[in-house]
């Protein structure tokens, strides 16, 4: 489902939050969430095609 940041954040290799950095996001930038799992966010990024983890509460409601 796709969903827009409403927060910057890092696009992550793992859910851990000391894992290595994939690219940054800005807010407003759409991130396409295929899991939502505890505080975190596993996806997709359109813009750059990367897959991973960003947390969730950087997110904005579902649109």
């Amino acid at each position: 489902m796709p969903r827009s940041l409403a927060t910057a954040a890092d696009l992550r290799a793992s859910a851990a939050a000391d894992s290595e950095v994939l690219t940054s996001l800005n807010a407003g930038d759409v991130f396409e969430v295929l899991e939502l799992a505890g505080n975190r966010a596993w996806g997709v990024a359109p813009a750059t095609g990367i897959v991973g983890y960003i947390p969730a509460a950087a997110l904005t409601d579902a649109q």
